[in-house]
């Protein structure tokens, strides 16, 4: 019988960073290039444009989530180290999903911060030759804005953010009421880092997350990843999750 415990393997990683911490558009570029070099490093699915999870973790593009939240909320956001942004995957049902960001904002009450705003996040995936499979199974993404209360230190709104981030998705991943809990996941809620990633082969992650235009800002490094997993079942946690 078919056990998943016995699959063994290792997911392909790549690190860029300016090596005097000079902010730079190249690093985006070359982020780029060498993660579309580790396909390779691909399982996909029967179609060729189905993968098992590709994504990217990179420092927080400030000047670009300024603008957004000026275009979206009308506000200004806090100094850099008093805001955070979340990106989360979270169910298509309507009904589902408010309830999850409901939960998500009784939390961050409770931990004393302030919500800014709710954002669904712009994803092209009929633009960028995803495959059925992976559409399919998308989660519906949102990014969530929060401003950090007064006279803390970013030190301790991170702390803060992952004592939000880890009671919302235990209370949710353990509520009967919740007919969709696979599709809930917070892939980062931070104010110094931001992720994006997917059911994506290596060469769509900056397509369907238009991953350019939202590092205008010049990033100082960039860490990134391709999963690899040697099983013909890739699903929401290996890839969306």
């Amino acid at each position: 019988m078919y056990n998943s415990a016995f699959e063994k393997d290792s997911c392909g990683v790549g690190f860029v960073a300016h090596i005097e911490g000079k902010p730079s558009r190249g690093i985006v570029t070359d982020a780029a290039i060498i993660l579309k070099n580790m396909d390779h490093r691909e399982a996909r699915g029967a179609e060729e444009n189905t993968g098992d999870g590709a994504g990217i973790l990179t420092g927080m593009p400030d000047s670009f989530f300024r603008r957004v939240a000026l275009n979206e909320f009308g506000a200004e956001l806090p100094a850099v180290g008093k805001f955070a942004v979340g990106v989360l995957f979270l169910p298509k049902d309507e009904a589902q999903r408010k309830y999850c960001k409901n939960i998500i904002e009784k939390f961050c009450n409770t931990e004393k911060q302030t919500i800014i705003g709710w954002r669904t996040l712009p994803i092209r995936p009929n633009k960028s030759d995803i495959g059925q499979s992976a559409i399919a199974t998308m989660p519906h993404l949102e990014q969530l804005f929060i401003a950090a209360e007064e006279e803390i230190s970013q030190e301790e709104f991170e702390r803060k953010l992952y004592f939000i981030r880890k009671r919302a998705s235990n209370f949710l991943r353990q509520d009967p009421k919740m007919g969709k809990e696979e599709l809930f996941y917070i892939c980062s809620l931070s104010s110094k880092t931001i992720v994006y990633k997917g059911m994506l082969t290596c060469n769509k992650l900056f397509l369907i997350f238009q991953i350019y235009k939202t590092m205008i800002t010049n990033p100082i490094w960039q860490w990134f990843t391709h999963a690899f997993q040697p099983t013909p079942f890739p699903q929401l946690g290996s890839g969306y999750a």
